[in-house]
């Protein structure tokens, strides 16, 4: 039973002054097995709005799908873009409605709204923290020293892209349930862009 429910992969998100990077390794596992080495972690939601997770791959594309639906309906109603923190906050809602069936994922929630860049970290029950960066999953502890020592209040989004793809390659290389490539969204105020990132490691 543990291994089903076991958290695994590596997300990590940075906020920089001038937008947010979510990123997280490809690896689809089931316990130790891994399943696939091309798993979706990282799902853009609209061109200033994306969200990255650590879990059930099922679980994550689910919540994946009702932020988007939600955002879009959102959108077509107002004719304007949902702000972060309220679609942190639903998805912080619909979590917590199935605290005793739990979505077994961690999510980032980041983008780019008229307050500027913000990055969201929920737990599975809805919890949520905005803060500058974060790490989730199994990898999270040997991801979460590598920003620690990296990250600045001045970070730019360049510079929040290299510090995302090390912290990960960091967790890849120690973490088992973790690999398999690096998903990446950089976010700033006129788009969302998505990057696949090959990781070579010495094994």
């Amino acid at each position: 039973m543990g291994e089903e429910v076991q958290i695994g992969a590596t997300a990590v998100g940075i906020k920089a002054k001038d937008g947010v990077v979510l990123a997280a390794e490809k690896r689809v596992s089931y316990g130790f097995y891994t399943l696939s080495s091309a798993g979706k972690k990282v799902f853009v939601i609209d061109d200033r709005l994306a969200i990255a997770s650590a879990g059930i791959i099922a679980d994550m594309q689910s919540l994946a799908r009702i932020v988007k639906i939600n955002a879009k309906a959102y959108e077509l109603e107002t004719k304007k873009k949902p702000t972060v923190r309220a679609m942190a906050k639903l998805l912080s809602v619909i979590m917590f409605s199935r605290r005793y069936m739990p979505f077994f994922a961690e999510v980032l929630v980041g983008g780019f709204d008229e307050e500027g860049s913000h990055l969201v970290v929920m737990d599975p029950l809805g919890s949520l923290i905005e803060d500058n960066y974060a790490a989730l999953g199994t990898g999270a502890k040997l991801a979460i020293s590598v920003l620690d020592s990296g990250y600045k209040e001045d970070i730019t989004l360049q510079e929040a892209k290299k510090l995302a793809v090390k912290a990960l390659k960091a967790a890849i290389e120690r973490d088992p349930v973790s690999g398999g490539g690096i998903d990446l969204v950089a976010i700033d105020q006129n788009r969302a862009a998505e990057e696949e990132i090959k990781v070579q490691l010495l094994v």
